[in-house]
């Protein structure tokens, strides 16, 4: 089946996380769409890896090592991503960190990690980006929150299930502030979604479909949601898990 295909020549994106997975198949599906990606990571190696998968595909980028936890770091990347592109049209926030640890031995440097990566993160990005786009006309940004968020809690991942909740009011919030000045805020929630070769052969999920999903097939509604086909949805979260959620 062929990818979905949108048409975003002129605009450039920053994507934090791209270094691998869902974030990295984010990125190259925006710059094959014809956007120019930051593609940001907190591995410089991996960062620089998918930049440099998207020039030799004769695309644009810069690979950008970045702690999104750290305020001044956000600031550097969204100067860099200015100077490098002119302007900012869209933000994917796709970096995020998850601890399998129970909550009773789950400790507090873990917790706080957790948090001021998926969350935390998260805000600085929409926060800073938002006050350019805002000033720029407008812009699209997208979180990739999780399942894990709502409906669907895990058997364990304490930090991880409060901030992926969290990253959904948080965009919901976000989307009623910003959407007057032009930028729609949406969430992306995945499930069911396969990131390596050794959990794809893995017995298939329980969902409707009955088989995982792929890091492409989550990418191909974030382009969508920065089109201008999706200029009328701001505020909504949008599982893509193969049915898993339905209730």
């Amino acid at each position: 089946m062929p990818a979905f295909t949108v048409d975003l020549s002129g605009r450039a994106a920053l994507v934090t996380g791209a270094g691998a997975d869902v974030g990295r198949a984010i990125a190259l599906a925006l710059a094959a769409a014809g956007a120019a990606v930051l593609a940001n990571d907190l591995n410089p190696d991996r960062a620089e890896r998918t930049a440099q998968e998207i020039i030799s595909a004769g695309g644009r980028a810069l690979g950008w090592q970045a702690d999104v936890s750290n305020r001044f770091q956000v600031g550097s990347m969204i100067e860099a991503a200015r100077d490098a592109f002119g302007q900012i049209d869209i933000l994917v926030n796709a970096a995020g960190v998850f601890s399998p640890v129970p909550m009773p031995q789950l400790d507090e440097w873990d917790w706080r990690r957790i948090v001021d990566v998926n969350l935390t993160g998260a805000f600085f990005c929409c926060q800073l980006v938002g006050r350019v786009m805002a000033d720029e006309g407008g812009g699209a940004i997208v979180n990739i929150a999780s399942t894990a968020g709502y409906p669907l809690p895990l058997p364990s991942g304490v930090g991880y299930v409060a901030t992926k909740a969290g990253l959904i009011g948080l965009t919901r919030q976000a989307a009623q502030e910003l959407a007057r000045a032009g930028v729609r805020v949406n969430a992306v929630c995945p499930g069911s979604v396969a990131e390596s070769a050794e959990q794809a052969a893995a017995p298939p999920p329980a969902n409707a479909l009955g088989r995982w999903g792929a890091p492409e097939e989550v990418a191909d509604v974030v382009l969508f949601l920065c089109s201008d086909a999706a200029r009328f949805i701001v505020g909504q979260a949008i599982h893509v898990d193969g049915g898993a959620s339905m209730a």
